[in-house]
Protein backbone atom coordinates (compact mmCIF):
# COMPACT_ATOMS: atom_id res chain seq x y z
CA UNK A 1 0.00 0.00 0.00
CA UNK A 2 1.40 3.06 -1.58
CA UNK A 3 0.71 5.97 1.34
CA UNK A 4 -0.37 9.56 -0.38
CA UNK A 5 1.54 12.61 1.36
CA UNK A 6 -1.68 13.80 3.26
CA UNK A 7 -1.88 10.74 5.45
CA UNK A 8 1.97 10.20 5.58
CA UNK A 9 1.41 13.81 7.26
CA UNK A 10 -0.69 12.81 9.54
CA UNK A 11 0.96 9.68 10.56
CA UNK A 12 3.86 11.98 11.45
CA UNK A 13 1.92 13.58 14.43
CA UNK A 14 1.23 10.56 15.97
CA UNK A 15 4.95 10.44 17.35
CA UNK A 16 5.83 7.37 19.94
CA UNK A 17 3.31 5.24 18.79
CA UNK A 18 4.22 1.83 17.67
CA UNK A 19 4.39 0.85 14.26
CA UNK A 20 1.73 -1.75 13.99
CA UNK A 21 -0.77 1.25 15.61
CA UNK A 22 0.67 3.73 12.95
CA UNK A 23 -0.44 1.03 10.37
CA UNK A 24 -3.45 0.59 11.36
CA UNK A 25 -4.14 4.45 11.02
CA UNK A 26 -2.84 4.10 7.83
CA UNK A 27 -5.20 1.35 6.96
CA UNK A 28 -8.44 3.35 8.07
CA UNK A 29 -7.06 6.23 6.11
CA UNK A 30 -6.06 4.77 3.02
CA UNK A 31 -9.38 2.73 2.61
CA UNK A 32 -12.75 3.00 0.45
CA UNK A 33 -13.56 6.71 -1.60
CA UNK A 34 -12.11 8.76 1.02
CA UNK A 35 -9.14 6.62 1.08
CA UNK A 36 -5.61 9.10 1.29
CA UNK A 37 -7.35 12.05 1.62
CA UNK A 38 -7.41 12.30 5.37
CA UNK A 39 -11.05 12.22 5.75
CA UNK A 40 -13.05 9.75 6.98
CA UNK A 41 -16.69 8.58 7.06
CA UNK A 42 -17.26 5.57 9.57
CA UNK A 43 -20.42 3.57 10.53
CA UNK A 44 -21.08 3.14 14.36
CA UNK A 45 -23.75 0.59 15.09
CA UNK A 46 -23.66 0.14 19.06
CA UNK A 47 -27.67 1.48 19.11
CA UNK A 48 -28.80 -2.09 20.06
CA UNK A 49 -26.79 -1.99 23.10
CA UNK A 50 -27.73 1.87 24.08
CA UNK A 51 -30.84 2.18 23.12
CA UNK A 52 -32.61 -1.54 22.10
CA UNK A 53 -32.86 -3.27 18.68
CA UNK A 54 -36.71 -2.16 18.18
CA UNK A 55 -35.96 1.59 18.95
CA UNK A 56 -32.97 1.07 16.79
CA UNK A 57 -33.63 -1.20 14.03
CA UNK A 58 -37.60 -1.48 13.70
CA UNK A 59 -37.68 1.24 11.39
CA UNK A 60 -35.44 -0.35 8.61
CA UNK A 61 -36.23 -4.29 9.37
CA UNK A 62 -33.07 -5.28 7.52
CA UNK A 63 -30.82 -3.75 9.98
CA UNK A 64 -31.26 -6.32 12.35
CA UNK A 65 -28.82 -8.43 10.93
CA UNK A 66 -25.23 -7.68 11.64
CA UNK A 67 -24.25 -8.40 8.17
CA UNK A 68 -26.11 -5.42 6.61
CA UNK A 69 -24.29 -3.18 8.07
CA UNK A 70 -20.83 -4.46 7.16
CA UNK A 71 -22.41 -4.60 3.72
CA UNK A 72 -23.72 -1.33 4.11
CA UNK A 73 -20.39 -0.05 5.15
CA UNK A 74 -18.77 -1.82 2.10
CA UNK A 75 -20.74 -0.74 -0.81
CA UNK A 76 -20.97 2.66 0.38
CA UNK A 77 -17.17 2.85 0.75
CA UNK A 78 -16.56 3.70 4.01
CA UNK A 79 -13.20 4.20 6.01
CA UNK A 80 -14.08 1.85 8.85
CA UNK A 81 -17.07 0.12 10.54
CA UNK A 82 -17.40 0.02 14.36
CA UNK A 83 -19.58 -2.49 16.53
CA UNK A 84 -19.62 -3.82 19.66
CA UNK A 85 -18.37 -7.77 20.14
CA UNK A 86 -21.56 -9.66 19.02
CA UNK A 87 -21.95 -7.62 15.50
CA UNK A 88 -18.31 -7.97 14.53
CA UNK A 89 -18.22 -11.65 15.58
CA UNK A 90 -21.21 -12.37 13.88
CA UNK A 91 -19.74 -11.16 10.07
CA UNK A 92 -15.56 -11.40 10.76
CA UNK A 93 -15.64 -14.66 9.37
CA UNK A 94 -17.78 -13.80 5.71
CA UNK A 95 -16.13 -10.14 5.53
CA UNK A 96 -12.54 -10.91 6.83
CA UNK A 97 -10.49 -8.16 4.72
CA UNK A 98 -13.41 -6.00 3.24
CA UNK A 99 -13.09 -3.27 5.32
CA UNK A 100 -11.46 -2.04 8.51
CA UNK A 101 -13.04 -2.81 11.99
CA UNK A 102 -13.53 -0.75 15.15
CA UNK A 103 -13.98 -2.87 18.36
CA UNK A 104 -16.56 -1.05 20.72
CA UNK A 105 -15.21 -1.84 24.28
CA UNK A 106 -17.41 -0.84 26.24
CA UNK A 107 -21.26 -0.11 26.35
CA UNK A 108 -24.78 1.40 28.64
CA UNK A 109 -27.85 0.63 27.74
CA UNK A 110 -31.02 2.84 28.45
CA UNK A 111 -32.26 0.35 31.12
CA UNK A 112 -30.11 2.15 33.85
CA UNK A 113 -30.93 4.31 36.30
CA UNK A 114 -27.33 5.89 36.21
CA UNK A 115 -27.53 9.98 35.66
CA UNK A 116 -25.14 11.39 37.75
CA UNK A 117 -22.69 8.64 37.79
CA UNK A 118 -22.93 7.59 33.79
CA UNK A 119 -20.69 4.43 32.79
CA UNK A 120 -20.67 2.04 30.69
CA UNK A 121 -19.43 -1.40 30.93
CA UNK A 122 -16.45 -2.75 29.59
CA UNK A 123 -17.62 -5.66 27.18
CA UNK A 124 -14.57 -6.97 25.45
CA UNK A 125 -11.14 -7.85 25.34
CA UNK A 126 -8.52 -6.33 22.99
CA UNK A 127 -7.66 -9.59 22.48
CA UNK A 128 -11.07 -10.04 20.62
CA UNK A 129 -10.07 -7.23 18.55
CA UNK A 130 -7.07 -8.82 17.61
CA UNK A 131 -8.61 -12.34 16.69
CA UNK A 132 -11.22 -10.28 14.78
CA UNK A 133 -9.03 -8.92 13.13
CA UNK A 134 -9.56 -5.14 13.97
CA UNK A 135 -8.14 -2.27 13.08
CA UNK A 136 -8.85 -0.52 16.59
CA UNK A 137 -10.39 -0.48 19.29
CA UNK A 138 -13.17 2.43 21.03
CA UNK A 139 -14.00 3.35 24.17
CA UNK A 140 -16.81 5.44 25.65
CA UNK A 141 -15.79 8.10 28.10
CA UNK A 142 -18.54 10.48 30.11
CA UNK A 143 -16.10 13.59 31.27
CA UNK A 144 -18.38 15.19 33.90
CA UNK A 145 -20.04 12.35 35.36
CA UNK A 146 -19.54 11.10 39.00
CA UNK A 147 -17.67 7.60 37.53
CA UNK A 148 -15.10 9.61 34.73
CA UNK A 149 -11.88 8.88 36.83
CA UNK A 150 -12.68 5.17 37.03
CA UNK A 151 -13.49 5.31 32.98
CA UNK A 152 -10.26 7.08 32.50
CA UNK A 153 -7.96 4.67 34.44
CA UNK A 154 -10.11 1.78 32.47
CA UNK A 155 -9.40 3.65 29.12
CA UNK A 156 -5.01 4.18 29.95
CA UNK A 157 -5.27 0.04 30.33
CA UNK A 158 -6.91 -0.80 27.35
CA UNK A 159 -5.23 1.84 25.01
CA UNK A 160 -1.70 0.85 26.55
CA UNK A 161 -2.92 -2.87 25.72
CA UNK A 162 -4.19 -2.14 22.82
CA UNK A 163 -1.22 -0.20 21.37
CA UNK A 164 1.07 -2.83 22.19
CA UNK A 165 -0.76 -5.36 20.15
CA UNK A 166 -0.36 -2.80 17.44
CA UNK A 167 -3.94 -1.79 17.29
CA UNK A 168 -5.02 2.36 16.94
CA UNK A 169 -7.59 3.70 19.53
CA UNK A 170 -10.61 5.64 19.15
CA UNK A 171 -12.21 7.46 21.92
CA UNK A 172 -16.21 8.96 22.05
CA UNK A 173 -15.73 11.71 24.52
CA UNK A 174 -19.74 12.15 25.27
CA UNK A 175 -19.84 15.00 28.38
CA UNK A 176 -22.70 13.53 30.72
CA UNK A 177 -23.43 12.93 34.47
CA UNK A 178 -22.34 15.05 37.31
CA UNK A 179 -24.10 18.19 37.36
CA UNK A 180 -23.94 18.96 33.45
CA UNK A 181 -27.43 19.98 31.85
CA UNK A 182 -28.81 18.74 28.82
CA UNK A 183 -27.81 21.63 27.14
CA UNK A 184 -24.16 21.29 28.53
CA UNK A 185 -23.70 18.03 27.01
CA UNK A 186 -22.94 20.22 23.75
CA UNK A 187 -22.15 23.38 24.60
CA UNK A 188 -19.58 24.18 22.62
CA UNK A 189 -16.82 24.92 25.52
CA UNK A 190 -17.58 21.55 27.10
CA UNK A 191 -17.14 19.61 24.07
CA UNK A 192 -13.48 21.27 23.45
CA UNK A 193 -12.58 20.13 26.67
CA UNK A 194 -14.18 16.82 26.41
CA UNK A 195 -12.21 16.66 22.98
CA UNK A 196 -8.78 17.92 24.60
CA UNK A 197 -8.94 15.02 27.52
CA UNK A 198 -9.43 12.24 24.74
CA UNK A 199 -6.58 13.45 23.26
CA UNK A 200 -4.86 13.88 26.55
CA UNK A 201 -5.57 10.56 27.33
CA UNK A 202 -3.64 9.59 24.22
CA UNK A 203 -6.56 8.92 21.43
CA UNK A 204 -5.56 8.17 18.13
CA UNK A 205 -9.29 9.08 16.92
CA UNK A 206 -11.95 11.41 18.70
CA UNK A 207 -15.31 11.47 18.08
CA UNK A 208 -17.19 14.04 19.78
CA UNK A 209 -20.78 15.82 19.19
CA UNK A 210 -21.02 19.01 17.00
CA UNK A 211 -20.93 21.70 19.40
CA UNK A 212 -23.99 24.58 19.82
CA UNK A 213 -22.63 28.22 20.46
CA UNK A 214 -23.84 28.12 24.02
CA UNK A 215 -20.85 28.22 26.48
CA UNK A 216 -21.91 26.42 29.91
CA UNK A 217 -19.14 26.80 32.24
CA UNK A 218 -18.73 30.08 33.98
CA UNK A 219 -15.09 30.33 34.26
CA UNK A 220 -14.55 28.89 30.40
CA UNK A 221 -16.97 31.45 29.35
CA UNK A 222 -14.99 34.33 30.67
CA UNK A 223 -12.03 33.62 28.57
CA UNK A 224 -13.67 32.35 25.47
CA UNK A 225 -15.59 35.98 25.41
CA UNK A 226 -12.68 37.92 26.69
CA UNK A 227 -10.22 36.04 23.49
CA UNK A 228 -13.24 36.39 21.22
CA UNK A 229 -13.31 32.95 20.10
CA UNK A 230 -15.44 32.45 17.09
CA UNK A 231 -18.55 30.32 17.91
CA UNK A 232 -21.43 32.04 15.72
CA UNK A 233 -21.16 29.30 13.06
CA UNK A 234 -20.90 25.46 12.90
CA UNK A 235 -17.56 25.84 10.72
CA UNK A 236 -16.18 28.06 13.62
CA UNK A 237 -16.90 25.71 16.57
CA UNK A 238 -15.68 22.73 14.36
CA UNK A 239 -12.40 24.57 13.77
CA UNK A 240 -11.79 25.36 17.78
CA UNK A 241 -12.13 21.54 18.40
CA UNK A 242 -9.81 20.55 15.87
CA UNK A 243 -7.23 23.48 17.60
CA UNK A 244 -7.88 21.83 21.13
CA UNK A 245 -6.99 18.91 19.77
CA UNK A 246 -3.11 19.70 19.64
CA UNK A 247 -3.53 22.18 16.99
CA UNK A 248 -5.33 19.59 14.64
CA UNK A 249 -2.71 16.88 15.26
CA UNK A 250 -5.29 14.14 16.25
CA UNK A 251 -7.98 13.16 13.45
CA UNK A 252 -11.52 13.88 15.15
CA UNK A 253 -14.79 12.99 13.20
CA UNK A 254 -18.01 14.26 14.76
CA UNK A 255 -21.28 11.74 15.44
CA UNK A 256 -24.09 12.13 13.39
CA UNK A 257 -26.75 12.13 16.13
CA UNK A 258 -30.20 11.14 15.90
CA UNK A 259 -32.05 10.82 13.09
CA UNK A 260 -32.75 14.02 10.89
CA UNK A 261 -33.61 14.75 7.69
CA UNK A 262 -30.86 14.82 4.48
CA UNK A 263 -30.26 18.53 4.25
CA UNK A 264 -29.44 18.83 7.83
CA UNK A 265 -27.14 15.88 8.32
CA UNK A 266 -25.55 17.11 4.76
CA UNK A 267 -24.91 20.81 6.11
CA UNK A 268 -23.33 19.33 9.45
CA UNK A 269 -21.24 17.57 6.83
CA UNK A 270 -20.26 20.98 5.05
CA UNK A 271 -19.69 22.85 8.31
CA UNK A 272 -16.95 19.61 9.39
CA UNK A 273 -15.67 19.78 6.12
CA UNK A 274 -15.37 24.06 6.12
CA UNK A 275 -14.23 23.92 9.91
CA UNK A 276 -11.53 21.50 8.68
CA UNK A 277 -12.64 18.11 10.84
CA UNK A 278 -11.14 14.71 9.37
CA UNK A 279 -15.25 13.70 8.80
CA UNK A 280 -18.39 11.60 10.26
CA UNK A 281 -18.92 8.94 12.25
CA UNK A 282 -22.49 8.51 11.35
CA UNK A 283 -25.04 5.43 12.43
CA UNK A 284 -28.62 5.97 12.63
CA UNK A 285 -29.20 8.71 9.92
CA UNK A 286 -27.68 5.94 7.61
CA UNK A 287 -28.88 2.38 8.86
CA UNK A 288 -32.11 3.78 10.36
CA UNK A 289 -33.01 5.04 6.24
CA UNK A 290 -33.93 2.38 3.35
CA UNK A 291 -30.53 1.06 1.59
CA UNK A 292 -30.95 2.64 -1.15
CA UNK A 293 -31.55 6.38 0.64
CA UNK A 294 -28.96 5.33 3.05
CA UNK A 295 -26.57 4.94 0.02
CA UNK A 296 -27.37 7.91 -1.63
CA UNK A 297 -27.36 9.98 1.43
CA UNK A 298 -23.71 8.39 2.10
CA UNK A 299 -22.44 9.05 -1.50
CA UNK A 300 -23.16 13.14 -1.15
CA UNK A 301 -21.21 13.33 2.54
CA UNK A 302 -18.05 11.47 0.64
CA UNK A 303 -19.01 13.72 -2.18
CA UNK A 304 -18.25 16.82 0.60
CA UNK A 305 -15.27 15.70 1.92
CA UNK A 306 -13.98 15.40 -1.46
CA UNK A 307 -14.44 18.71 -1.77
Amino acid sequence: MSLTPRVSEILSYYEGETPGTKANLARMLMAGRLGGTGKMVILPVDQGFEHGPARSFAINPPAYDPHYHYQLAIDAGLNAYAAPLGPLAAGADTFAGAIPTILKMNSANSLSRQKEKADQAVTARVDDAVRLGCAAVGFTIYPGSDAMYDQYEELRDIASEAKARGLAVVVWSYPRGGDLSKEAETAFDVIAYSAHMAALLGANIIKVKLPSDVLADKEAKKVYEAQSIPRQTQAQRVAHIMQCCFAGRRLVVFSGGAAKDENSVLDDARAIHEGGGNGSIIGRNCFQRPRPEALALLDKIIGIYKG
